[in-house]
């Protein structure tokens, strides 16, 4: 999918006329720490909740804050938008034209909202963890494991480390009672972990992206 998909029309840039008090408001009722600041169509970069915070008078107008000059192209991958908000710990990210005109920004919980989508992640269902020999890793016979327990995959993801030779495999399946998956995986010499899903607040949205990015290992 491409960045320009994924933008967030409800979220209004700023501009430089605007007061420090106007963007925290606007950043607490969108709930993002960062906003781009957007004079007619140009982009000027992103400011900060932390640097508004650290304005002498909250009533002055931002035009004096410092600038993140980061943004994305809407042809680029959203790959490209989650490394960039990972790398940079932003909760928005601004996407520009070709001829590098403000066309929107993606959203941090837009990104979780979309990849929890075509993960399955709201699917009713199980998490099951393998711990599993890079040199072992068969896709095939983890899905004719899963399924031979009256079970689908639907959807999986590979996290390594550069100085192991182990790699954990998530899996979310569509079985709630995974305890026969889980034997069948130990028999064949996994070491298999399953966890229920939880409903997580909204307040932890940069830590629950901080820790998709490392299981998405980008």
């Amino acid at each position: 999918m491409l960045s320009a998909e994924l933008i967030n029309d409800l979220i209004p840039p700023l501009k430089t006329t605007d007061s420090g008090d106007r963007a925290l408001l606007l950043m607490n009722d969108f709930k993002v720490s960062h906003l781009p600041v957007v004079n007619n169509s140009t982009f000027l970069g992103l400011v900060s909740e932390d640097d508004i915070f650290e304005m002498e008078n909250p009533d002055d107008s931002i035009s004096d804050c410092p600038l993140i000059p980061t943004f994305i192209h809407g042809w680029q991958h959203i790959y490209d938008a989650m490394k960039i908000m990972s790398n940079h710990k932003l909760t928005v990210v601004p996407v520009l034209d070709d001829k590098e005109n403000y066309i929107g920004m993606i959203s941090i919980n837009t990104l979780l909202n979309y990849f929890a989508e075509i993960t399955s992640l709201s699917s009713p269902g199980s998490i099951i963890v393998l711990e599993i020999g890079q040199r072992n890793y068969s896709l095939s016979e983890i899905a004719r494991i899963v399924e031979s327990n009256d079970a689908h995959i639907l959807s999986s993801y590979l996290n390594s480390t550069s100085d192991s030779t182990k790699i954990e495999v998530t899996l979310k399946v569509d079985k709630e009672d995974v305890s026969g998956i889980l034997q069948t995986f130990q028999r064949f010499n996994y070491i298999a972990h399953s966890f229920q899903q939880q409903k997580i607040d909204n307040d932890d949205t940069m830590d629950r992206f901080d820790s998709f990015m490392k299981y998405l290992n980008i």
